[in-house]
């Protein structure tokens, strides 16, 4: 997410982007399973609706064919090239050439020269832009040689479409010229190609969707663009079947949807927006520490609750809405504090937390100590989460007590400390009372509490791990700094 940066200005939610390890490193050619690196989303100023440049943060390992085929990550690709050993892949790969890829040679070269005069035409817009233009136009040249050999090849086809990425990234911003579009879409023909011959190379389908998504965002709110968001979204679906694991490929497929939600028909939004949310919610989910997934998903919740507060029709309020993207904002900000445009962000949505704590909100409880006790003695009661753990309270008035107080009528309470918590987790066991139900296991014991829906079920669990992490991150401190500062 992105705010303006002019301190007396007010901050306006933007969506954050996952991004490669630098500006000047390789943008959208990385492996998204390999493990984060923590580094600040550009600060664009954008609007809530505007989803930036998406982006891998990862570099993934070497991949080997029996062949003996290589396909990189675009750094392992760089690295290859100025060792020298970029070619050995490409000449193991040119004996197996087949009677078919023979017949289409002459079909290959013209494309490949097609692709050349692109890649030719790019210099970069200083010396270290023209340094690692050099090496990506030696490369081409490597990879357009291999598939005039053996056009079946897919290896060689998904790591040219690298280079013609990040090519296109190479080309001067301020430029009128249409080659970075142009170098976009041959990338894109290449991926294309690549997973007709393999249908199994996720990295290809997720690279892809990145290169479809620069050519929408280029098209600005347009039926063009749409139509390119829809493959991009598609091409993320297609990634995460091949390889579930990957919070990177989610986040990026939530934002992707999110910018679709921009552009198609109001009737349209809704649906979309959810399965955003469902996405941001995954990647969450796979790794609970990112915390751009968390900026994202707070963003397009208060999307949701802007749009709510003018139309209405949503299950939930807006007010709840609010609230909502206000806990996954701070709770981005308390992971990574040093990033204004987290910090940004929460000056904003600060006042919409139900401060001093985290969440409050009602979940049906057992009797304390009880916890298989008969369905009739279970009562929905107001609960309360703050930076110290979870607690059940028994009156209004009582909302101002810090968790760990007894109640002033003596009634015992559950708590649960979040330094005792082993893990928080949707559970379906039939001697519970109806409804979705949670299960947090502590050093003491499992602690049972039913939700007054599965929406609300996912933000009770989500909040609970959210504030478990920040803990086991060493960031409670800035949490509490948060919610009671």
């Amino acid at each position: 997410m992105s705010t303006t940066t002019d301190d007396n200005q007010q901050p306006e939610l933007t969506n954050g982007d996952v991004k490669s390890p630098s500006q000047d490193e390789i943008h959208s050619t990385h492996n998204p399973n390999s493990p984060n690196q923590d580094l600040d989303p550009k600060g664009e100023e954008q609007q809530l609706k505007q989803v930036q440049n998406v982006e891998s943060e990862n570099v993934g390992k070497t991949e080997l064919k029996e062949e003996g085929s290589k396909t990189f990550t675009m750094r392992e690709l760089l690295n290859e090239l100025k060792n020298g050993d970029g070619n050995e892949g490409s000449e193991a790969a040119a004996d197996s050439a087949t009677p078919r890829s023979q017949e289409n040679t002459q079909q290959h070269t013209e494309k490949n020269s097609a692709a050349m005069d692109l890649i030719n035409s790019i210099t970069g817009s200083d010396e270290e832009g023209r340094s690692r233009q050099r090496i990506l136009t030696f490369a081409a040249k490597r990879y357009a040689s291999a598939i005039e050999r053996n056009p079946d090849d897919y290896d060689a086809l998904y790591n040219w479409a690298l280079v013609l990425q990040e090519s296109a990234d190479n080309v001067n911003s301020d430029t009128s010229s249409p080659s970075k579009d142009a170098l976009l879409e041959e990338a894109c023909k290449k991926y294309d190609e690549a997973t007709r011959l393999n249908p199994t190379l996720h990295d290809a389908y997720y690279n892809w969707a990145i290169a479809i998504s620069d050519r929408a965002k280029m098209r600005g709110r347009t039926k063009e663009a749409e139509e390119l968001w829809k493959q991009a979204t598609n091409n993320y679906e297609k990634a995460v079947k091949l390889n579930w694991n990957s919070p990177q490929a989610l986040n990026n497929w939530g934002l992707a949807l999110q910018e679709l939600s921009a552009i198609v028909p109001a009737r349209e939004k809704q649906t979309i927006v959810k399965s955003a949310i469902s996405k941001f919610r995954a990647a969450i989910q796979l790794q609970f520490d990112f915390h751009r997934a968390i900026y994202n998903l707070g963003t397009v919740l208060y999307g949701l609750a802007e749009d709510t507060s003018r139309t209405g029709g949503h299950d939930v309020s807006s007010n709840e809405l609010y609230s909502q993207s206000a806990i996954y904002i701070a709770a981005a900000h308390a992971l990574r504090p040093n990033y204004s445009v987290y910090t940004s962000a929460l000056k904003l949505v600060r006042s919409m937390l139900p401060l001093p704590y985290l969440k409050v909100g009602y979940l049906t409880a057992p009797p304390v100590g009880n916890p298989i006790a008969p369905h009739g003695d279970w009562k929905r009661t107001q609960f309360v989460l703050n930076h110290e753990g979870l607690q059940q309270i028994h009156s209004d008035e009582q909302r101002r007590m810090l968790p760990g107080d007894k109640t002033s009528n003596g009634r015992p309470a559950i708590k649960i400390d979040i330094q005792d918590i082993v893990s928080v987790s949707p559970c379906a066991d039939l001697t519970l009372p109806p409804g979705p139900s949670i299960c947090i296991d502590t050093i003491h014991g499992q602690t049972f509490l039913i939700a007054d829906s599965w929406e609300y079920l996912d933000t009770w669990l989500d909040a609970i791990r959210l504030v478990y992490t920040i803990f086991a991150r060493g960031k409670t401190d800035v949490l509490a700094g948060i919610i009671t500062g």
